[in-house]
């Protein structure tokens, strides 16, 4: 008690120190997040809450509350409104561990169950009926709730541990909710700080409706319902469903028109968790930062507490190299890969030539006469890149386009030659997006085409006088060959937080996908495009994070009593690595062979996800060792466990040594990296399984025991994997990749091995 009073002393009395300052302050008020030391409030104040606000209010002159936000399970603090000297006094304290300005985040932005294998009988798809006492948590733009993917017909009462709600708003009546939908909140005080107050655009409300489509989007893609004759103007018809189809929903809208704000995620965090959600899927992140300031980490710690699983994309700065957000290992990192359908699109040149792209156009076209072709590539010209404002009207009227891919958003390059007076593009790939092809619903007829292919039509224009192009449109083909195939987009390793802990962990199909979208705006997303739809396709790791949500709620009503991590060892030790013509996976980005600092374990495959064989169990206790063996003070990593007895007493020699089902040797200045792993037995019974090393010419990888015999169901066994290094081998290699694998007739546990000789 004595240390709580010098505690409440010490910091009311720096409080009062912000009551001088403020009154002499004119400075320009944002939103910090104060990261507290010790998070157990006095007990004269009934709720955190009430403890900050009296403290704010005390000691600022403030006309309104200025605090916004006070975090009860997320997050060892509260977010106020503070002007840099308020948060400089307050940064003093000893009783405050951190004072962070808030952060911005951003968007990652039918086919899919049956190329998952989740539409054949028995397996998942009975889980799936098991699947109603789960509940998805997505935090991201909202939800366009009349959507059928929402619909509730034959679902029963919502579970009584349930503590949601639906809020109303002028747009949204809490009576839109059912047995599906079952919770609907929004969070804006951090971007409505950011925006001075008020919200950057009119029709921006609050209120948990979706204006943007994102969020109506991932939702529907964990845990939307079967709705028929789904498709985007045609595009991808069929039945489109979510990954847990009977599983509940619950939205949090975080993001808004500028961006999603740390503060307003944390918000939304924290009630998700005390709401009762099962799986926390976001499709949103920014750069790396160490755990103590990564605010989606601290969060999804007190998730995975809880028993809350925790999924997040990867993404989408991708093919540069340690380009990964979202890499704590309680966290589910996912990046994207394409799925077996396609929407080809083709380009008929003057010379005679035709080539295939893809693209989801579904006006008119520009019929079979063929018309100029412009390639505005002038030195200190944006034209090539087709950015708003550098076309000229007279170059371009009446001809197709040729832009290349980056910088701007590829349908706004659309836009762009549309308003030039253009009637057609060609949208051709450079070195930073490779082979990969990603359609676009576009406003006029376009085709996206690779890099190869555009290379050629670039010579070709710039070689022939009168170059002529007519682009035609072949709706939606299936069983493309090779998938699928890792996105150029899709964020890569290494690990740049913790080198020892390899990511992304899988990838799922993200590109190209058919969900639920929002009526409140076209398919572009351009304030432009006047047409609306009920479904739309969209690609990013934004569309891989909620398929793994949904996979993630089918694998816990199969094993309610599995923890987070078993889940994800599940997803990830029989995640594939070969496509489907039975080669090595393959990257968009330049077309050869893919390595796990991009795929991760693999392509989840739910099917053999639901019976492992072996999971790699991690406990709190283990993250705890983890986090103690990182070049953290023990406040700030007691900051993340929010356990102020933590004393790291106990700790990991490597933070490698981690229960990880996957492995990043990092040899540094050592030869030898030595690691042991705990597997636990989820299969039958007298179980037997044998040891299969891939290792690359360089490095000498041993097992002990090459032969795990689990007696009982549950049984726990240990083995360790030794990693030599050759000598001179830091001179030849930079990387090289492996795997280690427990099979035996029934099952293939398998995890990848990334070796690096450097600190990266």
């Amino acid at each position: 008690m004595a240390s709580m009073a010098t505690f409440c002393f010490s910091f009311m009395a720096l409080l009062s120190l912000l009551l001088l300052r403020s009154g002499h302050s004119a400075m320009a008020k944002h939103t910090y997040i104060v990261h507290m030391q010790n998070g157990e409030k006095p007990l004269a104040y009934h709720t955190h809450r009430d403890w900050y606000s009296a403290s704010l209010h005390s000691s600022l002159s403030s006309s309104s509350d200025s605090l916004l936000y006070s975090y009860t399970s997320a997050y060892p603090g509260f977010a106020a409104s503070l002007d840099p000297d308020e948060a400089e006094l307050l940064r003093q304290s000893n009783d405050v561990l951190g004072v962070y300005e808030d952060t911005v985040y951003t968007l990652h932005t039918t086919r899919t169950p049956e190329f998952l294998g989740l539409e054949v009988d028995g397996g998942l798809s009975t889980q799936d009926q098991a699947s109603h006492d789960v509940i998805v948590g997505v935090l991201d733009t909202g939800v366009w709730p009349e959507s059928k993917s929402f619909d509730d017909t034959g679902m029963p009462e919502i579970p009584i541990r349930w503590h949601g709600a639906c809020e109303s708003g002028p747009d949204f009546e809490p009576s839109l909710c059912n047995k599906k939908l079952i919770g609907a909140r929004s969070f804006s005080k951090g971007y409505q700080m950011a925006s001075g107050g008020s919200f950057v655009k009119e029709k921006e409300i609050v209120s948990p409706r979706d204006r943007d489509g994102h969020g109506t989007h991932t939702a529907s893609t964990a845990a939307g319902a079967h709705v028929a004759n789904a498709s985007l103007l045609g595009y991808a018809s069929g039945t489109a469903r979510g990954m847990a189809t009977n599983a509940r929903v619950a939205v949090y809208k975080v993001c808004w028109s500028t961006g999603c704000f740390g503060s307003d995620i944390l918000a939304g965090m924290d009630r998700a968790i005390e709401d009762g959600v099962d799986v926390l899927s976001m499709s949103l992140g920014g750069g790396s930062a160490p755990y103590y300031r990564d605010t989606i980490a601290i969060g999804a710690f007190s998730a995975i507490q809880r028993g809350i699983f925790v999924s997040c994309s990867a993404g989408n700065s991708g093919p540069s190299r340690a380009s990964l957000a979202n890499v704590a290992p309680w966290i589910m990192t996912v990046g994207a890969g394409t799925l077996d359908r396609d929407f080809p699109a083709y380009a008929l040149l003057g010379n005679k030539n035709r080539f295939t792209g893809v693209s989801l156009y579904s006006g008119a076209g520009m019929g079979n006469k063929p018309v100029g072709i412009v390639y505005n590539k002038e030195s200190n010209s944006s034209g090539n890149l087709c950015l708003p404002g550098s076309l000229k009207a007279e170059l371009v009227r009446g001809k197709v386009v040729l832009c290349d891919r980056g910088v701007n958003a590829r349908v706004e390059k659309g836009a762009v030659v549309r308003d030039a007076g253009g009637i057609g593009m060609i949208l051709a790939n450079t070195a930073a997006s490779g082979e990969e092809l990603v359609a676009d619903s576009h406003l006029l007829p376009a085709v996206a085409v690779g890099r190869k292919t555009g290379d050629l039509i670039r010579e070709y224009v710039r070689s022939d006088p009168y170059p002529t192009a007519v682009l035609s449109f072949g709706g939606t083909v299936l069983n493309v060959r090779p998938s699928p195939v890792v996105a150029a987009f899709s964020s890569r390793g290494p690990n740049l937080v913790t080198p020892q802990i390899l990511k992304p962990d899988v990838i799922g199909p993200g590109v190209n996908i058919l969900a639920a979208w929002s009526e409140a705006i076209g398919p572009t997303g351009l304030e432009k495009d006047a047409r609306k739809t009920q479904f739309n396709i969209m690609s990013g790791t934004s569309m891989s994070c909620p398929h793994i949500s949904g996979l993630a709620a089918l694998l816990k009503a199969a094993h309610p009593d599995w923890s987070p991590s078993a889940i994800k060892s599940a997803l990830m030790t029989t995640a594939y690595v070969t496509d489907n013509t039975k080669s090595p996976l393959r990257d968009a980005e330049g077309g050869a062979y893919s390595n796990p600092w991009a795929h991760g374990s693999g392509h989840v495959d739910p099917q053999k996800a639901l019976s492992p064989g072996l999971v790699y169990d991690i406990s709190i206790q283990q993250y705890i060792q983890f986090l103690c063996s990182l070049d953290y003070t023990l406040d700030h990593v007691q900051a993340i466990v929010k356990h102020p007895n933590v004393t790291c007493s106990k700790k990991f020699a490597d933070p490698g040594a981690l229960n990880y089902p996957s492995f990043s040797v990092v040899f540094g200045n050592k030869r030898v990296v030595r690691y042991t792993r705990l597997v636990t037995n989820v299969g039958a019974a007298g179980s037997v399984y044998t040891v299969t090393v891939d290792a690359p010419p360089t490095v000498k990888v041993s097992v002990k025991p090459t032969k795990l015999v689990f007696k009982t169901v549950g049984q726990k066994l240990r083995y360790t994997v030794t990693f030599v290094a050759d000598r001179g081998a830091a001179r030849t290699a930079r990387s090289a990749f492996g795997s280690v694998v427990w099979s035996n007739s029934e099952h293939q546990v398998r995890s990848p091995v990334a070796f690096a000789w450097t600190q990266l």
